[in-house]
């Protein structure tokens, strides 16, 4: 009761106010019949406020706030790519024996529609992915990955990761790889089953960078073409690709 004390005291006081003024418009005019009309009339009123400011002006600002968030998400995501998350699918894709059927399927172009993005995003869910760990430069990845330990931390820290649980999973993904690699000193001389675990963690990565990088890429071409061209330009599944502009 006591965490509640001022605002039942407030209500309470709203109450006498308005008891005394009725009161004091009683006495002066004499017109009990005016007072309950009025006093009808606000009351009727009430609901019509209580539907306009919960459900219409809330959804409102609801969905502003929303879509305030979306795009600081999708500022992080941008972040992610352009730091890193671009860099390690064009290292993991070089080591994919599958490639050249998934290159096929996301040399992007500006005549890309909403159809096509939807398309190739149900094929790559049957896409066979791979991983030739034996040819994978694991000292080089790992300098890499490790390097942008930091970089993931502050990632993680962001509080609007929670607005899309896809992205949430790929960079727990990447960053539980680079875990991995910190943790082991000296990557040469892995034996197979160790060797295999790490081809496992690496595909996992793969998998959602992909699929997380088309949403991208589809995000991107919707709301900032000058941001799509680059990321065109800068395919890694495009072998003709060049940020020259030709």
């Amino acid at each position: 009761m006591k965490r509640y004390g001022w605002e039942i005291f407030f209500g309470v006081s709203m109450l006498v106010l308005s008891f005394v003024f009725y009161f004091v418009h009683y006495v002066v005019f004499k017109d009990s019949h005016h007072i309950f009309i009025f006093l009808i009339g606000d009351i009727a009123f009430v609901f019509f406020e209580v539907l306009l400011v919960s459900m219409i002006i809330h959804q409102l600002l609801s969905m502003r706030e929303r879509r305030a968030r979306l795009e600081k998400l999708n500022m992080v995501i941008g972040t992610f790519f352009s730091r890193v998350g671009t860099k390690l699918l064009a290292y993991i894709s070089d080591y994919d024996p599958n490639l050249e059927m998934i290159r096929k399927k996301l040399i992007i172009t500006n005549d890309w529609s909403d159809q096509d993005f939807s398309r190739v995003s149900k094929g790559l869910k049957n896409q066979k992915y791979g991983v030739d760990i034996q040819n994978v430069k694991l000292e080089e990845f790992r300098t890499f990955l490790v390097g942008e330990i930091d970089f993931l931390l502050r990632l993680m820290e962001s509080p609007t990761l929670l607005e899309h649980e896809a992205f949430t999973e790929l960079l727990m993904a990447v960053f539980h790889l680079s875990d991995e690699f910190a943790a082991r000193e000296d990557m040469s001389n892995l034996p197979a089953t160790d060797s295999a675990h790490i081809a496992g963690d690496i595909k996992r990565v793969y998998v959602l960078l992909v699929r997380e990088w088309l949403q991208y890429m589809k995000h991107l071409k919707d709301n900032y073409p000058y941001l799509f061209s680059l990321a065109v330009r800068t395919n890694p599944f495009d072998q003709s690709a060049s940020v020259i502009v030709m």
